[in-house]
């Protein structure tokens, strides 16, 4: 297959990448992460436009490659840029302005636009460092679990980057190579090859990771309450037996503390479940303030809320529980023109050694709950083993 077929292809390959990319944002997501990889395959689309172009027509000029090279180099920076937004970093497009730049001035040098060779030597090492970067990113960024999907296109970068290191060093090994623009020897058929073979697999890497976001927010709903963006009962039960089992592997604290909203009932019979819902929201943002840094924050049921703390003794979350009520009390929601105080019971238990389960310790702490409801609501109630102790609020 000659060069022209095969930058033909690639130009194919790139729009594919291109519209794929462009459709998966319209189609509903709207991830700005889509555009940048839409981009990335335009770019991609451009280079290897030009470089058929001149294959086809024999067009020499050294404005020709020297935008080909900056349109090649911007494509592998998109997907760089595509990912590190993803990943939430910054996509860095500045600095592609500046080196795409440089790579089209550094052409007006006749010992660039003269040769070849000289170009591959200058720019590779270019295209590499941007490929390694694909693969360090995500290596970087995630643990090693939530680094799976990254996996394709880590390995298709190293191996594009590895293909073109090689034939770098081919050549400076080499004697007796006179290589020439869009030419149809082997160096440059096996390059052409390689960049065809790169935006297939690259577009299906993209679709993959797309593909994991998206199965990853279905499941993020599924465990997240809607009104409060707290977890839901079902993520209850998987954090708190994975912390269960961590804390039977080795000693550490586990405390359950389980609070509702007091006299919630008469809220929404006075001002309306509106009302009501905003007194939950407000409620939660309360609580969330006082709980930096603690993401098993939970929902239950109607008024009711559950966190668990980890690696945390029974005083100090004792502590923590009485700066949240105050804080709760001190802070009455803004509603309808209208001030409305509000007030939470809290219950807390602590993981004992004859415990069989988490469910034991939560049970405790809503024993805790109602015993605070008992003494008079807006205070806070630990949980022993065996007996419930009384913390009256200030």
């Amino acid at each position: 297959m000659d060069t022209f077929t095969l930058v033909l292809a690639s130009a194919l390959a790139g729009a594919i990448m291109a519209g794929s990319m462009a459709l998966l944002y319209l189609a509903g997501s709207r991830k700005p992460w889509l555009l940048d990889w839409a981009l990335a395959g335009f770019f991609f689309f451009a280079s290897s436009v030009l470089g058929a172009y001149a294959a086809k027509f024999g067009v020499t000029h050294f404005l020709l490659p020297g935008f080909g090279n900056a349109f090649y180099l911007a494509g592998h920076f998109g997907i760089l840029a595509g990912l590190r937004r993803q990943l939430g970093l910054d996509p860095c497009w500045k600095l592609l302005g500046w080196a795409a730049t440089a790579v089209l001035a550094v052409h007006f040098l006749p010992i660039v636009h003269g040769s070849v060779v000289h170009r591959l030597f200058l720019f590779t090492p270019l295209i590499v460092g941007v490929n390694l970067a694909v693969a360090a990113t995500p290596w970087l960024k995630l643990g090693r679990e939530a680094y799976v999907p990254y996996l394709p296109l880590t390995v298709l970068e190293l191996v594009f980057m590895c293909q073109l290191s090689m034939r770098a060093a081919y050549l400076i090994l080499s004697e007796g190579h006179r290589l020439t623009f869009m030419g149809s020897q082997f160096l440059q058929t096996s390059g052409s090859l390689f960049v065809l073979v790169f935006l297939s697999v690259a577009t299906m890497c993209c679709a993959l990771i797309v593909s994991h976001e998206q199965s990853r927010e279905l499941r993020r709903a599924s465990i997240t309450d809607a009104l409060t963006g707290w977890l839901n009962r079902r993520a209850l039960h998987e954090v708190a037996t994975r912390a269960y089992q961590r804390c039977l592997s080795r000693p550490a604290g586990m405390v359950f503390l389980a609070f509702d909203i007091d006299h919630f009932k008469a809220v929404n019979d006075r001002h309306g479940h509106a009302a009501g819902d905003a007194a939950i929201r407000h409620v939660a943002a309360m609580a969330a303030a006082e709980l930096p840094g603690c993401e098993a924050r939970f929902r239950t049921g109607g008024e009711e809320f559950a966190v668990l703390l980890t690696d945390m003794g029974l005083e100090r979350a004792r502590e923590l529980a009485e700066r949240m009520r105050a804080r709760i009390a001190a802070n009455p929601l803004q509603t309808g023109g209208e001030s409305l105080g509000l007030t939470v019971s809290v219950g807390l238990a602590a993981l004992a050694p004859g415990d069989l389960s988490w469910e034991e310790v939560l049970r405790r702490a809503d024993t805790a709950l109602y015993q605070a409801k008992q003494l008079g609501r807006n205070r806070v109630c630990v949980a022993a083993a065996g007996a419930v102790c009384r913390h009256v609020a200030a």
